[in-house]
């Protein structure tokens, strides 16, 4: 991936993004981080938005996403027009999201998923290509609910 790839968090998912922030440094995959930078309370929301619109406007071409549970920024991030978000915390969700679905935005739960499985999951949904083929269209049908 030569676009960078988008980092949020909030509190609950802080830990998780640094655990994948720094394999991500370490294996020469270039990101943008919009936060959070500690572990304060704050709202994913807020977290998500930065980091979609950036995607969306492309900026970056995938977001790793994190919250306590994953469900939260999910949720914050579908509500951006073109992202289209998947909570995992299972390899064959975080693969056929890609796959199938050409999902670009994976959340995660700090506090459902591990520091080794958020890298491996990161991983997996990083470099998993959209098939496309019959999956575009019902990709396509699904964008087409946007705004209904």
């Amino acid at each position: 991936m030569t676009t960078p790839v988008a980092l949020a968090a909030d509190h609950g998912g802080f830990e998780l993004k640094e655990a994948v922030r720094l394999h991500l440094e370490e294996t020469g995959v270039p990101y943008r981080d919009f936060g959070s930078y500690t572990s304060e309370p704050c709202d994913y929301p807020d977290m998500a938005q930065a980091a979609c619109r950036a995607v969306v406007a492309g900026e970056c071409g995938r977001a790793l996403l994190f919250c306590g549970t994953g469900v939260g920024i999910s949720m914050s991030a579908n509500k951006i027009r073109g992202i289209r978000a998947c909570c995992c915390s299972d390899a064959f969700s975080a693969e056929y999201t890609r796959r199938h679905n050409d999902a670009n935005a994976l959340c995660m739960g700090g506090r459902v998923v591990g520091p080794g499985l958020g890298i491996y999951l990161a991983d997996l949904f990083l470099n998993t290509p959209f098939e496309g083929g019959r999956h575009q269209r019902r990709v396509d049908k699904l964008m087409a609910l946007e705004g209904t």
